[in-house]
C-alpha cells in the first residue's frame, strides 16, 4: 500500500515524497481512512509507530479541502494536546513538514519559556495549535487563545498525561471545545482511568491497536561513551579515523548541530553531508544518493529527515546526541543490523543526557555496555546503576568487525578516514 492509495491529496503527497515517505506504517494505513471519513478514533500505540503522521495528514487534508477561499483571519480549527515540550515541538515540526505545500499554518505553545514569541504567532492567526496543557490554559485565561472554532481535537500520550498529573487540566480544556468535533485519542496503555477519560472525549470511536515491536534489534552491538559536550567532536574524529568503515550514519538532535558536525569533520579531511528540514529537497536527495552509492561515507541527519533513509549494508550508527524520546533510539539503531547483517551502534552521553540514557535502558530492558577507558574520558560522575563496563581495547571490536565486513565484500569500497590537515 502507498500513501496515494490512501487517497491523500497531491500537495501532501508531494511533501511526503520530499522526505522519502512512500509506504505508510501500520497505524497510518489503518487510521488514515477512518479519519478521512470524519470518524472518532481510539488508538493504542507507542511513540515511534508513526502515529503523528497518522493524525496529522488527515487533519491537514480536511483543513485544506475545507479552507475558506477569502482572506478571513485564521482561527484555530485543530488542537493537539501532548504532555511534554519535546513532543509538542516534534509534532509541530511534523505538521510543518506534511503541510509544506498546503498553506496550512501551525504553531506550538509550551511552558518553561517566555510567552512573547508564542503570543506573536497566535496574533497572526493559525489553523493548527499544538500545546502542552499548562501553557494552553494559561494563554486561554489571558485571552490569547479561543477554542470555540475547534473542529479537530487530538489528545496524544494520554497515559503520560495521567502519570504527570494533567488529567484535571485536560478536563478543563475539553469543557471549552465544541461538542461537535472529530476527536482522536492516543495512549500507549489503557488503564481504567484512561478508558474512563476516553469515554468522555469520544463518541462511538473506531479502534486501532498497534502492538509494540521488539524493543531493540538483537543483532545490533551497542555501546555508550561518557564524554563531555566539548569533547564530543574529538571523540567522533578519533573513532572515525581509527579504522576503515564503509558507511556511517550520525544522528544529531538539531539542524544546527548537524551542520556543525559537517564543519568539524571537514576540518580533518573527513567528507560528510547533512540532511535536515532546512535543506532543499534537491540537496537532501543528492546527499542521500551520494551516501547510498558510497561517494559519501558519513551522513549526518536529524530524526525527521532520517525517516526516509533506507540504506543496505549500513555499517555503523553513531548517536552524537542521545534522543530525548526513548523510542527514537530504537528506530535509530534499527537502521543497522537489518536482514542477515549484524550492526553496530555507538552513543555519546554527556552529563545533561544521562536521564535520556536511563529512559532508553528502561525501554529496551538492558544495560548498554559502557566504554570507560577512552582518550577523552573526563571526570563525569557515572551514577548509572551497575553499568556493564567495556574496556577501550575491547571496544575496538566494533572497528575490527567493520574491517572484516569490508574485507569480505570484494566489490565494496573501503573508505579509510585519514586526516589531511593537522591542527
Amino acid at each position: 500500500m502507498t500513501f496515494k492509495e490512501l487517497r491523500i491529496i497531491e500537495p501532501i503527497l508531494k511533501a511526503l515524497s520530499d522526505v522519502g515517505y512512500t509506504k505508510p506504517t501500520p497505524i497510518q494505513e489503518q487510521s488514515i481512512p477512518i479519519l478521512l471519513e470524519g470518524k472518532d478514533l481510539l488508538g493504542c500505540a507507542q511513540t515511534g509507530t508513526g502515529k503523528t503522521a497518522a493524525f496529522a495528514i488527515p487533519i491537514i487534508q480536511h483543513l485544506y479541502n475545507n479552507r475558506q477561499k477569502n482572506n478571513d483571519f485564521r482561527k484555530i480549527k485543530a488542537l493537539i494536546v501532548t504532555p511534554t515540550r519535546e513532543l509538542a515541538i516534534q509534532i509541530a515540526d511534523n505538521f510543518t513538514l506534511y503541510g509544506k505545500y498546503t498553506g496550512i499554518k501551525n504553531t506550538v505553545v509550551f511552558g518553561g519559556v517566555k510567552q512573547g514569541t508564542q503570543t506573536q504567532a497566535l496574533r497572526k492567526g493559525v489553523d493548527i495549535l499544538v500545546a502542552t496543557p499548562g501553557r494552553l490554559l494559561d494563554l486561554m485565561q489571558q485571552g490569547y487563545i479561543s477554542l470555540s472554532d475547534i473542529k479537530y481535537f487530538v489528545l496524544d500520550e494520554a497515559d503520560h498525561m495521567l502519570d504527570m498529573g494533567f488529567i484535571h487540566d485536560i478536563k478543563k480544556i475539553i469543557a471549552k471545545i465544541p461538542v461537535k468535533r472529530q476527536s482522536l485519542f492516543f495512549s500507549a496503555t489503557m488503564p481504567q482511568a484512561i478508558v474512563a477519560l476516553s469515554g468522555k472525549i469520544l463518541g462511538h470511536p473506531e479502534k486501532v491497536t498497534i502492538k509494540p515491536k521488539q524493543a531493540t534489534a538483537e543483532k545490533v552491538e551497542q555501546s555508550v561513551y561518557f564524554v563531555s559536550k566539548k569533547s564530543k567532536p574529538k571523540l567522533l574524529i578519533h573513532l572515525l579515523q581509527s579504522e576503515a568503515v564503509s558507511s556511517v550514519l550520525i544522528f544529531s538532535r538539531t539542524k544546527h548541530g548537524a551542520n556543525k558536525i559537517v564543519k568539524i569533520l571537514d576540518k580533518v579531511g573527513v567528507k560528510s553531508e547533512a540532511i535536515h528540514g532546512n535543506k532543499s529537497q534537491t540537496a537532501r536527495q543528492k546527499a542521500l544518493a551520494n551516501f547510498k552509492n558510497g561517494d559519501t561515507a558519513v551522513l549526518i541527519a536529524t530524526d525527521i529527515a532520517a525517516r526516509g533513509i533506507d540504506v543496505e549494508e549500513l555499517s555503523l550508527v553513531i548517536n552524537y546526541d542521545l534522543p530525548n524520546i526513548s523510542e527514537t533510539y530504537v528506530h535509530r539503531i534499527g537502521r543497522t543490523g537489518r536482514a542477515s547483517a549484524s550492526g553496530i551502534a555507538i552513543s555519546f552521553c554527556d552529563n545533561e543526557e544521562k536521564a535520556f540514557l536511563r529512559d532508553i535502558q528502561k525501554l529496551i530492558g538492558q544495560k548498554i555496555p559502557v566504554v570507560l577507558d577512552h582518550p577523552f574520558m573526563n571526570d563525569m560522575d557515572i551514577d548509572l546503576p551497575e553499568p556493564t563496563k567495556a574496556k577501550h581495547k575491547k571496544s575496538q571490536a566494533w572497528s575490527n568487525k567493520l574491517g572484516d565486513k569490508t574485507e569480505n565484500k570484494t566489490n565494496q569500497k573501503r573508505v579509510q578516514f585519514q586526516s589531511r590537515k593537522r591542527y
